[in-house]
């Protein structure tokens, strides 16, 4: 193997260069990302970035001794293709990179409101530039801020909007937040952290449409009720970002389809973070859009696709976290509709516990809010199992 392109140059590009350098690879290394920014780290964005906290600067996520990983970097270029039988990934220039192998890390994209105009002071969060636009607004005055849905990412923007003083309200089409992640009882009691907060928070009632002609003024609701906001955040979910390999020959499911040790069907191509999907030995798929997942498969994904078959398979719990209202929320496993909720410590009506979900009288999931240590040992007992 004389050549590796790595698509997509954020953590979970870096984690596979990385990776690569320090199993043994010593050939050509190219890294393409569509963003002109080097890798930065994504979660800061809807915390301490927009609170003026931190600068772009402080989200860097290469080290001083990653010039040694010899890379040829491909910034604010965009794949549109990737030509199978050549390994070569075709950029939105028209010009190509062949390899012999391919890491596909291109992440995942915001979804934004369906059928809804491109109006002013309308915002979705997921890239530097995002944050930027966003922080930037919040800073004009004092803006009401409706935040369209009540997902992690949502509850995090609401939240660091509370703490700028600013009118904000949440709208969230199910009964409650999360509530398809964390259950209705975990989920009700993270609910109450917006209203302890001094935010609006509008469960079981979707969006209907924007009010506004060039600039947004508001929302109308399902319902006809209408929530005033100067500015708007669309925090509904991601999709992964694999159009570009449409044609390719991989199997696109919601992601790039791949083996349990993120080996695609297409020799020499291995997918990692939000862009993979994982098919388990029982034929069901899942995919970790999460920050552990794209720090942690590459490793595994490299292995596999230095060895040119799968020797080793990507088996980690799923885990994240998401910081609320200067709280911390704590999850890791999968649940599924009719798990049994258990707490061990603290209690749901204080805001502070730590919980195990049990099916069959197995723990197969934790989650605590503000219990790291109950946590930690939880989670170390999900991994044991």
């Amino acid at each position: 193997m004389k050549a590796v392109t790595v698509v997509g140059a954020s953590l979970a590009g870096l984690a596979a260069a990385r990776a690569l350098r320090e199993q043994g690879y010593t050939g050509a290394l190219t890294v393409v990302g569509a963003e002109r920014h080097a890798p930065y780290d994504r979660p800061p964005l809807s915390k301490d970035f927009l609170l003026g906290k931190a600068e772009a600067a402080d989200l860097a996520l290469t080290a001083e001794d990653d010039s040694d990983l010899d890379v040829r970097w491909r910034l604010g270029a965009r794949a549109v293709a990737l030509e199978p039988r050549r390994r070569a990934v075709v950029l939105a220039d028209g010009t190509e990179v062949a390899s012999d192998a391919v890491v596909v890390a291109t992440g995942a994209a915001a979804l934004p409101l369906p059928g809804a105009p491109r109006l002013a002071g309308v915002h979705t969060l997921r890239t530097l530039d995002d944050a930027e636009a966003l922080r930037a607004e919040l800073a004009s005055g004092s803006p009401r801020v409706a935040v369209v849905g009540g997902s992690f990412i949502g509850a995090e923007i609401a939240s660091a909007c509370a703490a700028l003083g600013l009118e904000t309200t949440v709208v969230e089409a199910a009964a409650a937040p999360l509530e398809h992640v964390l259950g209705p009882e975990v989920a009700a009691a993270v609910a109450g952290l917006h209203a302890a907060n001094g935010v609006r928070l509008l469960c079981g009632t979707p969006v209907a449409a924007l009010a506004g002609a060039d600039r947004v003024t508001g929302l109308v609701l399902a319902d006809g009720r209408t929530v005033l906001a100067d500015v708007v955040v669309v925090g509904i979910g991601a999709r992964p970002a694999t159009d570009w390999l449409t044609g390719s020959g991989l199997e696109l499911d919601r992601g790039v389809v791949c083996d349990p040790g993120l080996r695609t069907a297409l020799p020499g191509v291995v997918a990692v973070g939000d862009a993979a999907r994982v098919r388990r030995a029982d034929g069901t798929t899942t995919r970790a859009e999460h920050w552990s997942a794209a720090n942690d498969q590459p490793p595994v994904a490299v292995r596999n696709l230095l060895a040119g078959r799968t020797v080793a398979a990507y088996a980690r719990v799923p885990y994240f976290w998401s910081d609320q209202y200067g709280r911390r929320l704590q999850f890791a496993g999968e649940t599924r509709p009719g798990d049994t909720l258990r707490v061990v410590d603290g209690a749901l009506a204080e805001s502070a516990f730590a919980a195990v979900y049990e099916r069959g009288g197995r723990a197969v999931a934790a989650v605590a809010l503000d219990r790291p240590r109950a946590f930690t040992r939880l989670r170390k007992g999900l991994a044991a199992a």
